[in-house]
């Protein structure tokens, strides 16, 4: 499945780091940056968790919501959220249910070797829950500023 610019964005329901249920009908009214990112704690996940965090004030000010989703446990979330302090919900996808609702699980090289794994990408979801962007080459260390 694929996710288009201009049409509703895939409903999802999925616990949080905090073992809350969190489901994209919560934010009706705010605009939603929902970030899918491969692992918790590495280095191209930290920078791009952080850069949201050092940004995420401002992007409240602009009314955006900022969620991440991985195929990560809930506790794995926690010490991730818990290390880096960061403020936003990072939401449990152990299922790959959201991941393949939004088209971000796909196949992957590293070193030659061929598996399957979460795609680096962001879609910005309007106040009334249709997808305005997407964001398929996400820069790590500068992300908030694509959202922009």
């Amino acid at each position: 499945m694929s996710v288009t610019i201009g049409q509703p964005a895939p409903a999802f329901t999925a616990q949080d780091q905090h073992g809350n249920t969190v489901s994209l009908g919560d934010f009706k009214g705010k605009k939603v940056a929902l970030y899918f990112y491969p692992k918790d704690d590495t280095p191209g996940c930290t920078a791009q968790a952080c850069n949201l965090r050092d940004n995420y004030q401002a992007l409240l000010g602009q009314g955006v919501q900022v969620i991440g989703v991985s195929t990560d446990s809930v506790a794995s979330h926690k010490k991730f959220a818990d290390k880096y302090s960061l403020p936003f919900p990072l939401l449990a996808d152990e299922a790959q249910t959201i991941v393949n609702a939004y088209g971000v699980w796909k196949e992957k090289n590293m070193y030659g070797k061929k598996y399957m794994g979460t795609s680096r990408e962001t879609f910005l979801i309007s106040e009334d829950g249709i997808v305005e962007k997407h964001i398929a080459k996400v820069k790590t260390d500068a992300h908030a500023e694509q959202l922009a």
